[in-house]
């Protein structure tokens, strides 16, 4: 009896294979409310939670962004958010 292989993936890094595509909800910054304290950034489980160094202030503090071609949507960022910045939305596609 032969047995036929299924489908095989060949290894790689999360920085090859974009994994946003099947996200249902997305981080949305209210950057008014941003405190600059990193904890979405830290809590991000994708480390696709970053600090824009284009948008640095008089101090040096960054806004964060998302990288949407990682982010998965599972709202941890927007859970540990302590200024309630962060709001998962449903995203349309």
């Amino acid at each position: 009896m032969k047995i036929t292989l299924g489908a095989v993936c060949e290894p790689g890094t999360a920085m090859e294979n974009k994994t946003g595509g099947w996200r249902t909800f997305m981080p949305v910054f209210e950057y008014d409310k941003c405190i600059r304290c990193a904890i979405c950034e830290v809590a991000c489980p994708d480390m696709c939670i970053y600090a824009d160094q284009e948008t640095a202030n008089e101090k040096g503090k960054c806004l964060y962004k998302a990288d949407y071609d990682y982010c998965k949507g599972c709202g941890i960022c927007a859970n540990e958010c302590p200024k309630d910045v962060i709001t998962m939305t449903l995203e349309e596609k």
